[in-house]
């Protein structure tokens, strides 16, 4: 293709079309699925029964800043969260290779990597709404954001959404039983061994997005046994090496099916 002229004369070569990261058909498709399904009322469900956990425990103790630590941790990142992260990141593309419409969609012009990269994007936006919004209208409600407790919260449920996304997009992809190996870790590893075996805390979500929720809160009340750095870089490695082997893993699901 010949270079095109610009009107001072000067050759300029024609537009690159690049990697496409959002596909607004598939981003379309991914939100119904999600939330127009019985999923919908989990989603629901659950930042719903946190705010009234907080509006209970309010109600009857009092605001006080070590209660709204305990409740945001040990229920809104510990099992809120996870949860949440299951439902959006398996439904986001589970469901369409379990019943097969997967391969009307792979049959399009969509760059696999695209196709998870939009997925991804979806599963985030999603567990982002259904969480920490919650989590920052729960610490409100709590201790009216007492030592930035709130807002430090909301940011460490944020940062965990993301890697919870691509790790659980990843599960729908590989398995044909993601909610349940899902709930597994989230229930098992993040709520339970993650809080209670100190080596196992190191290689926990909930613990790296405590050490950046850490940053955001003053004084000490929220605490990680995993250094800020150490959280940050391992946040990024997990999200980006999930959602690489995601899009490598969906390129052989096409092999399979045209073989």
């Amino acid at each position: 293709m010949s270079a095109t002229t610009a009107p001072t004369g000067r050759a300029t070569a024609p537009p690159s079309p690049g990697p496409r990261v959002y596909h607004p058909t598939v981003a379309r498709l991914t939100y119904g699925a999600l939330l127009g399904r019985r999923r919908a009322l989990l989603l629901f469900g659950l930042p719903l029964l946190t705010l009234i956990i907080a509006g209970a425990v309010r109600l009857l103790g009092g605001a006080d800043d070590s209660t709204a630590n305990d409740v945001l941790q040990g229920f809104g990142l510990s099992a809120m969260v996870p949860l949440v992260g299951v439902i959006a990141g398996t439904g986001a593309i589970g469901p369409e290779i379990d019943d097969g419409a997967i391969v009307y969609l792979l049959a399009k012009p969509v760059k696999r990597g695209t196709i998870i990269l939009t997925k991804l994007i979806v599963a985030i936006g999603v567990s982002l709404a259904f969480t920490a919004i919650p989590v920052l209208l729960a610490g409100y409600i709590l201790n009216a954001n007492g030592q930035n407790v709130a807002v430090a919260y909301a940011v460490g449920s944020a940062v965990a959404c993301v890697a919870y996304s691509a790790v659980f997009l990843l599960l729908g992809v590989v398995t044909r039983h993601a909610v349940v190996v899902g709930l597994v870790y989230a229930l098992v590893w993040e709520g339970a061994v993650g809080n209670v075996v100190p080596g196992a805390r190191k290689l926990s979500v909930q613990q790296w997005a405590l050490a950046v929720a850490q940053k955001f809160a003053d004084g000490d009340v929220v605490s990680s046994d995993v250094g800020l750095t150490a959280s940050v870089v391992l946040l990024a490695v997990v999200t980006v090496a999930a959602t690489w082997f995601a899009a490598r893993r969906l390129r052989s699901l096409k092999l399979a099916a045209e073989e």
